[in-house]
């Protein structure tokens, strides 16, 4: 193990923009400017001295070079901190920590994207970096649900993908308001406007529990196999580095082996979706 794992790296919040009443957007600078180094799908773990220590995922492409973002919804004292914090406040960072999204494995193959609520937010990182490099990917869907309208994050980037002419995106929200003029339901309702071939296809969900089971069995029925159908469970690490436990699933540690996995590897464990 690396000394530098466990000692955080004091970087600086270069940016903070509310997107919702719960969740707050941060740019951030490594010491010197550096690159953090991550890849589509890993986290990091932020620290404020005094509040504690908490594990995020990176919302940022890697091909977006001087800085990295993450996206943070209000849960405790420690979120309630850093989104009170201003900018040019140092906090801890170490990491990147976790297995990513395969992406060399995605080149040349069609892909499939469901989100669901905060799931989102690492799958921002993964959406960014195919478009980065289209070039390297085939057809390329983007499914996103949340519960309400209000609770939609990266409006000014979900602006930016629906102009993207070869990607194909759908939205729902499970209850609308006077104002939204889009697709009512939960996210499953998607799938009938979606056409793909499931022996060139892979998908990636990221979402609540609840989504996975559905979004799951849809895709198996249209004749994905286990193998292509890509998940992450990042909300289960705590500490990052095997030795807390509180990630652990029979034998598995998620923040070691995951937080990315392939729906065969997990799904025998009941505890994991």
């Amino acid at each position: 193990m690396k000394k530098s794992q466990y000692i955080p790296a004091m970087a600086e919040l270069v940016k903070a923009e509310k997107f919702t009443e719960k969740e707050k957007f941060f740019e951030l600078k490594m010491p010197d400017g550096r690159d953090l180094g991550h890849q589509p799908g890993q986290f990091v773990e932020l620290s404020i001295f005094g509040f504690g220590e908490a594990p995020f995922g990176v919302c940022s492409s890697p091909t977006k070079q001087g800085s990295f973002e993450l996206c943070v919804r209000e849960v405790g004292s420690l979120t309630k901190t850093l989104h009170g914090l201003p900018t040019k406040t140092k906090v801890g960072i170490r990491g990147p920590f976790g297995k990513g999204f395969p992406v060399d494995e995605l080149k040349g193959k069609d892909i499939i994207i469901v989100g669901g609520g905060m799931g989102l937010v690492p799958l921002r990182s993964l959406i960014n970096y195919i478009i980065d490099r289209r070039k390297d990917f085939g057809k390329f869907s983007i499914l996103y649900g949340t519960k309400s309208p209000g609770e939609i994050i990266f409006k000014d980037d979900i602006k930016e993908w629906q102009k993207k002419l070869d990607n194909e995106f759908l939205m729902t929200v499970d209850k609308g308001d006077k104002d939204w003029t889009g697709n009512v339901g939960v996210i499953t309702t998607l799938f009938s406007k979606l056409k793909f071939n499931p022996a060139t296809t892979h998908a990636v969900v990221v979402g609540p529990p609840i989504m996975f089971k559905f979004v799951i069995a849809e895709l198996l029925i249209r004749g994905m196999t286990e193998d292509k159908i890509i998940v992450s469970l990042e909300r289960r690490m705590k500490c990052g580095l095997g030795k807390c436990g509180h990630c652990q699933i029979n034998n598995v540690y998620v923040c070691q082996c995951g937080p990315v996995f392939k729906y065969f590897e997990i799904k025998s464990l009941g505890e994991a979706l």
